[in-house]
Order: structure tokens, then sequence, then C-alpha cells
């Protein structure tokens, strides 16, 4: 039996052109260029995202992730003197921290950071992550406790395909106008495009609310099994606001800030309506949206979860014609790039 061309991982696949991978922002923001895809009548409008509003359907209520990007990227030193980087990646309880390091280390080895932060390995995983405690003056450290250290010595992680050093612009601009939750390694991209003004001129207009999902590196995974649905989805904690369940709750239209608001919504409403937890959703063509009725997102790195999620909407082949739309005229990729809004 052949299986469809929709659950093959070869089928994500896309070549993308150098210059086409943003390593800045658009300035300002909502000048980023914006690809709108009507399903309904199959077509395509080339815009920019301060007419975005012009664009979202009548009668639909708009959910934000309201999640914030920490400093998480951290350069120390072990006891040897040699030099360290370790990344963040989510906390899996108080004190028991994910992360993933460059440079050798076994069970117990410290890494000495400033202000007087060390972190000790306590779990080697297959995966290559580790688990770590933090400590500092040797007393140990809950997660939240650990937030102001790296506020103070930690650098923004930008994605791996941004080949740069992080720069004094990234603090603001890889991180949305509406971020208050602290917690997430990586941005929900789609969010970057509101400016402050156009963010509170949406809000105003439109029916909102927010959740809450703290995305870890995970989300930048490609997916390298041969067939999509034997990938293992990363796990990530989500939580819902009561005003956002009440919306979920009811009929009326939704669209999805981004990937990550999509994510959340989609785990809320398949598996028993719960506020919050851990969500590891993997929305692909043979796992469709049943509550998100549009998305706002980004364009997403080849063989992705999140192209495949995108897949979800609108199918494998008219994501295909979209991508080589997009590429065609230029539109900026990944994190820092372009937008497109499926309705």
């Amino acid at each position: 039996m052949q299986l469809a061309k929709e659950l093959l991982t070869q089928s994500y696949d896309f070549t993308l052109p150098k210059e086409l991978i943003a390593t800045h922002p658009v300035s300002p923001r909502d000048h980023a260029k914006l690809l709108v895809y009507e399903r309904a009548t199959d077509t395509i409008v080339h815009t920019y995202f301060y007419k975005f509003e012009k664009y979202i359907p009548k009668g639909c209520a708009l959910l934000f992730n309201n999640t914030k990007v920490i400093k998480a990227r951290l350069f120390g030193r072990k006891s040897s003197g040699g030099k360290i980087e370790l990344l963040i990646n989510r906390a899996l309880n108080a004190n028991d921290i994910s992360v993933y390091i460059r440079g050798k280390v076994k069970v117990n080895t410290k890494i000495y950071f400033d202000e007087s932060l060390v972190a000790k390995v306590i779990t080697l995983h297959e995966d290559g992550s580790r688990e770590v405690n933090f400590f500092q003056e040797e007393k140990l450290l809950r997660f939240e406790e650990i937030l102001p250290i790296i506020e103070k010595i930690g650098h923004i992680p930008l994605p791996p395909y941004i080949q740069r050093a992080d720069e004094e612009e990234d603090v603001n601009e890889y991180q949305s106008v509406f971020a208050k939750e602290e917690g997430a390694v990586a941005a929900p991209t789609a969010s970057l495009h509101f400016t402050d003004t156009q963010y509170k001129r949406v809000c105003k207009n439109f029916t909102h609310a927010y959740l809450t999902l703290h995305i870890g590196s995970g989300t930048f995974k490609p997916v390298d099994t041969q067939i999509i649905t034997e990938h293992p989805m990363h796990s990530e904690y989500y939580e819902i606001s009561n005003k956002a369940k009440v919306l979920l709750d009811s009929d009326v239209p939704i669209l999805s800030i981004g990937t990550t608001s999509t994510r959340t919504i989609e785990y809320y409403e398949k598996y028993g309506k719960v506020q919050r937890g851990e969500a590891n959703l993997f929305l692909h063509p043979q796992n469709r949206p049943s509550r998100v009725n549009h998305l706002l997102t980004n364009f997403h790195l080849p063989k992705s979860t999140l192209l495949m999620l995108v897949a979800s909407f609108v199918g494998l082949e008219k994501t295909q014609e979209l991508y080589a739309e997009a590429i065609k005229e230029k539109y900026r990729f990944y994190s820092y790039g372009d937008a497109m809004l499926i309705i």
C-alpha cells in the first residue's frame, strides 16, 4: 500500500535561496509583507502587514500568545577554565531545568557563570539534552529565581539559522509588544509584526484574548523520520486565560495569531478542555484543526512541524503552491521574515 504524499517528510522539503532568510527584522515591524490566502475563492493577495486589519474576517476573535522570551543563552566556563555555552530549553519542574550544552560534560560537571550562578549537570539524555540544577552561593534556585539573574547575564537565544551573534536591537525586536509571561526560548514570530500602535488598534476593534505557550527549542527541530507521524512531538507548557476559555467554548470564529497559539487551542479542544498543562499536539493534513478558523503565521523551515501545521489548514499541494509563490515574490522567511494570513 502506497503512503499518501502528505505523510512523507520529503514532501515538505523545498529549496530556499539564502538571501531570503531574514537575519534582521523589518523596521518598522508592520512594514513586513503579508500574503493573504482566501480559501473560499482560492485567491492570493500580496500586501503589507500594516493593512492586516482590512483582511480580518468579520465577527472573529483573535487569540494571542503572550509568552515572553528569556535570555536563555549563557556563556560560562568549567572548573578547568574551558569555555562552554548553555541554552536553557524549559523548566521541567521548580528546580530541574532542561538545557542544551555546547561542550563535553558529565553528570556532576559544574559550569560557572557571572553573578555567582552555577549550573550542575544531573542527567544526560540520548537526545542531546541535559538536565541541570542552578545554584547561587550554594543555594538551589527555583526557575523563577533564575530569571532575574539571566536577565542580567544572558543573551537573547536567536534561532540557529540567524547566523550572527545577538545584538542590542534583538532584546526588543525578538519580543512581541504584548509579551508578558516569562518562559519561552523562542518568540511566537507571527506576533513580531505588530507595532504597539497597530496592536492597540486591533485590540480596540476586535474581540481578543490571551493564552500562554512557553516555546521550547524543539520548535526548530526538523522532522527526521521518513513518515511524519513517526516524529516524536516536543512538549511545552501552556495556560489558557479564562477569557480565552469562554471564547473557545463558544461558537465565535477564531483567528489564531501564530502556530503556537494554534497548537495550544487545538490541544485544549482535542484533549478534554484543560486550561493548563503540557501540550504536544502535532497538526498535519491528517490531523486537521477543529477549532481554529483562520491563521496568521510566518514562513517556516523545510521539513518542520510548523510547515506541516500550515498544510493542516490548506493541504500539502496548496502549501507547496503558496510557498513557491512567496519565493517567487521574494518574501523574507523565518522568524524575522514576512507573514501569511490564511482566511
